[in-house]
């Protein structure tokens, strides 16, 4: 099987249901923002904590369902994978184990850190345009709710790896100066 078609040639692309569609739609520029986070996720692993390795590889089989979910115009299609409530849970669960490490938050903190750490802030701020990509898609089109849930929360729990990591590698946390 070839990976090129041509059939993108003329700026369209498909939908799993096959339909066409500009890739400059807002449900192509969702899902192509989650594939972002995905591969922003991709850089950083190995991060050299098994335990983070392990939430991330997880992390980004859930992005691929995402992106499923998005890529089907009908969000009630009983074939297509959809992100759900369970997704969102497992990943307060993460969030909740890693806060024990934490010391409470009091204060906005700079994005940035040990290499992993900075790319994990990098990967939760790109989390966070997938995330406005789909509240827009939503405002025409139908989808799947969950999905936003879970990029919002997903961005947390980038937000509490890329502290916990940077806690790890024994680098302080940085206050913005106002």
């Amino acid at each position: 099987m070839k990976i090129y078609t041509g059939r993108g040639d003329e700026g369209m692309t498909d939908l799993r249901d096959m339909s066409r569609v500009s890739k400059t739609s807002p449900r192509i520029e969702a899902y192509g923002t989650v594939d972002e986070v995905n591969s922003a996720i991709g850089v950083l692993r190995p991060s050299g904590y098994d335990d983070v390795d392990a939430d991330l590889k997880r992390i980004q089989n859930h992005l691929h369902i995402v992106q499923a979910d998005l890529a089907t115009p009908d969000s009630e299609d009983e074939d297509t994978p959809h992100i759900e409530s369970r997704h969102v849970d497992e990943l307060e669960a993460m969030m909740d184990g890693y806060d024990e490490e934490l010391d409470p938050l009091d204060h906005f903190i700079l994005p940035g850190g040990s290499d992993v750490g900075a790319k994990l802030h990098q990967a939760r701020a790109v989390c966070r345009r997938a995330e406005r990509r789909t509240v827009d898609l939503a405002k025409d089109d139908p989808i799947n709710a969950e999905v936003v849930a879970y990029l919002n929360r997903l961005s947390d729990g980038l937000f509490t790896l890329a502290r916990v990591v940077n806690k790890r590698d024994g680098v302080p946390e940085e206050a913005p100066e106002y």
